[in-house]
């Protein structure tokens, strides 16, 4: 081979790497829009599920991250005294602009609240438990959502600490994740062949 063709054969190799990587980042988190199309709102009764009974069906991990869209309202991430207290005094994070996208940076579980008098009380309340990576081994830095070890069912959708079998979301990223590489690896080996 001549020495064109192996820095043409390189430089096909290494932009194939860094497409076949950017596109696994981008596949493999994922945003969910809470509350669906009606967003955070103060619940009214008729909807057909609470918030913590949309993410018993969700599974989350790092990296993925929650869309709320409200208005006259806010976000607050709290601990989980505050979360069963619907206290809004002392969050850990407060937003307010009405387009929150909040990103987990950690495993463990995460708590949110409506910051508006009422709200919480009326079941404008999350928890969100992001799932371990298999090769970490550390224990979680958040509490569990039960901390007195009796039943957690206080009517916001968690029957156990675990709750439901979840609906796995990103099952479907990861197999589109390996398909792409997948078919990057396999243009790769037809382009050597020709």
């Amino acid at each position: 081979m001549s020495s064109f063709s192996l820095q043409k054969l390189f430089k096909f190799a290494l932009f194939s790497v860094v497409f076949i990587s950017m596109a696994t980042l981008a596949i493999a988190s994922f945003q969910f829009r809470v509350g669906g199309e009606g967003g955070w709102t103060k619940p009214t009764g008729n909807e057909s599920e609470t918030y913590n009974e949309w993410a018993s069906r969700n599974r989350f991990h790092v990296g993925d991250s929650l869309y709320f869209k409200y208005s006259n309202d806010s976000v607050l991430v709290v601990n989980h005294t505050s979360y069963t207290n619907c206290s809004v005094s002392n969050p850990i994070l407060k937003f307010k602009d009405g387009d929150t996208v909040f990103e987990f940076d950690r495993y463990g579980f995460f708590y949110f609240i409506s910051g508006e008098r009422g709200h919480c009380k009326a079941g404008q309340k999350l928890i969100i438990r992001v799932m371990v990576h298999p090769a970490m081994s550390s224990p979680p830095p958040a509490q569990s959502p039960m901390e007195d070890g009796g039943s957690n069912d206080d009517g916001d959708g968690w029957d156990s600490i675990w709750g439901p079998p979840p609906h796995n979301s990103t099952i479907k990223q990861a197999v589109a994740s390996y398909f792409m590489t997948a078919l990057g690896g396999m243009l790769v080996i037809m382009y050597l062949l020709m």
